[in-house]
């Protein structure tokens, strides 16, 4: 498996993926934060398929 999420691109999907996840236990309380583990995710493994559909790549 090939990398196709930079470096500032990880950070900044870690950071949000985070944030969205707290939602579940702090703030509204809702599911809806569980979608933060998409990005959380994706940013951890620095692979995304989405990218990989579209053809992109931010890995110098």
């Amino acid at each position: 498996m090939n990398l196709n999420v930079g470096s500032t691109d990880r950070v900044i999907r870690v950071v949000l993926g985070l944030v969205l996840l707290s939602l579940v236990f702090v703030g509204p309380k809702t599911m809806w934060g569980l979608i933060g583990l998409i990005p959380l995710v994706t940013g951890l493994f620095g692979r995304c398929a989405l990218y990989s559909l579209l053809g992109m790549n931010t890995v110098r």
